[in-house]
C-alpha cells in the first residue's frame, strides 16, 4: 500500500519505521524540522518502551539521559515518595528521528482533509491534538500546558518531582534530563499552570533555554470516535490515548500504533481492540471529571479506584514505579 502518515511524533515515526518494511510510506509534519518538538516531559519507563525501540532496530538504552530512583509528589504541603522501577528521561527528539530515519518526510507541511485522499491508499492521522483529518471530538477535555527547558548549576531537586493542582485538575512537573537540564512545566484545566511555573522559577531561578506550550487531550478513546473515516485512520493522542491521571501519552501511543499494525486491513477490529486496550482510561477519566467538578466521593468511587490500582499494580514495570494503594489514595483524595 501507499501510506501517508500525518504527524511525525512518537506514534507516526514508529509507524513509519514498521510500515516501511512492506509498504511505501510518506511522512508529513506541520512543524519545520528545526522547530520539531512538543509539550512532553520526556519521561517514560525502560521496560515499557524498550520493545518498541527493538522493533525499529534500536537499543533504547542508547537514548536514556537520566534514570530516577524516587519521585516526590507534593500534596497539600506534604511529600509522598514513590519508589521508581525504571522511570527515566530520554532524548525523545533523537529517538523519533532515528525511528523515522530513511523515511521521506515533508516538514512544515500543513495537511487538510482533502489534500491526500486521492494520492494514498491509507492516510494515518497521528497529529495528536489537532486531528485535522477526522471529525471533531464532541466531548473533548483539553488541559492547557506550558513547559520550560531549564539549566541549573544547583538544581532544587535531584530526582522527579510533581505537584498536583487542587481538584486534580492537572499538575506541575519537574523532570531531570541529565547534564544539568530539566523540563519544568505544568498543565491545569483552570489555567493556573503559568503562575505555578512562574512561582517555581522565582523561588528556584535557572537559565531558561527553551519553552513551548499547547493543550493535551485527556478524553479517552471511548469519547474520541470515529477512529477512522474513509481512507483516514487515527492513532495515538488523536483518538485519545493519553492516560488521563498522568498525562502520559508516549507508551500508549506506541501501543495504539501496534494495534493499527495488526489490523491494517480490518478497521472494525482495530476499533474494537483500541476500545478494549484502553477501557481503563474511561474509568480514570470519570474520576478526573468528578474531581474537577467537585463531586468526588471516596466511598462511592472506591470500586473504580480499586480497579485502577489493580490495573496499574499489574503493570508496575510498564509504569516504571512501585504502585501502592495507600499512596495512590492520598494523592487522588487529598489533591
Amino acid at each position: 500500500m501507499n501510506i501517508a502518515i500525518v504527524g511525525m511524533g512518537i506514534a507516526g515515526s514508529y509507524l513509519s519505521s514498521m510500515l516501511n518494511q512492506e509498504h511505501q510510506v510518506s511522512g508529513f509534519d506541520r512543524l519545520p524540522k528545526e522547530n520539531f518538538d512538543a509539550v512532553c516531559a520526556w519521561g517514560t519507563s525502560k521496560a515499557g518502551i524498550a520493545k518498541f525501540a527493538k522493533n525499529c532496530g534500536l537499543n533504547f538504552e542508547d537514548y536514556i539521559t537520566f534514570t530516577g530512583k524516587e519521585m516526590l509528589v507534593e500534596v497539600n504541603g506534604e511529600m509522598v515518595d514513590i519508589d521508581l522501577m525504571g522511570l527515566c528521561c530520554f532524548d525523545k527528539i533523537r529517538f523519533i528521528n532515528d525511528m523515522a530515519n530513511g523515511i521521506d518526510i515533508k516538514f512544515g507541511k500543513h495537511v487538510s482533509k482533502n489534500t491526500l485522499n486521492d494520492d494514498y491508499d491509507m492516510v494515518v492521522d497521528s497529529t495528536g491534538l489537532t486531528r485535522p483529518l477526522l471529525p471533531r471530538v464532541k466531548e473533548d477535555l483539553l488541559i492547557p500546558c506550558m513547559q520550560y527547558k531549564v539549566k541549573y548549576n544547583n538544581p532544587p531537586f535531584d530526582d522527579f518531582y510533581i505537584k498536583p493542582f487542587p481538584g486534580l485538575s492537572g499538575y506541575f512537573w519537574y523532570f531531570p534530563l541529565g547534564g544539568g537540564f530539566f523540563h519544568i512545566g505544568a498543565g491545569d484545566y483552570y489555567q493556573r499552570h503559568n503562575d505555578e511555573i512562574s512561582n517555581f522559577l522565582k523561588k528556584y531561578p535557572g537559565e531558561v533555554v527553551k519553552k513551548n506550550g499547547r493543550p493535551v487531550r485527556v478524553s479517552p478513546p471511548s469519547l474520541c470516535e470515529p477512529f477512522y473515516e474513509g481512507k483516514v485512520v487515527g492513532v495515538g493522542e488523536s483518538i485519545g490515548t493519553v492516560y488521563p491521571i498522568l498525562g502520559e501519552g508516549i507508551i500508549p501511543s506506541l501501543q495504539c500504533a501496534d494495534l493499527l499494525l495488526g489490523n491494517l486491513n480490518d478497521m472494525p477490529n482495530y476499533r474494537k481492540r483500541v476500545l478494549e486496550e484502553f477501557k481503563i482510561y474511561s474509568l480514570v477519566y470519570k474520576i478526573i471529571k468528578s474531581k474537577i467538578a467537585g463531586k468526588f466521593n471516596v466511598t462511592l468511587n472506591f470500586p473504580s479506584l480499586w480497579s485502577i490500582y489493580r490495573y496499574m499494580k499489574k503493570r508496575e514495570d510498564r509504569y516504571g514505579m512501585n504502585i501502592r494503594m495507600k499512596k495512590m489514595l492520598k494523592i487522588v483524595v487529598d489533591s
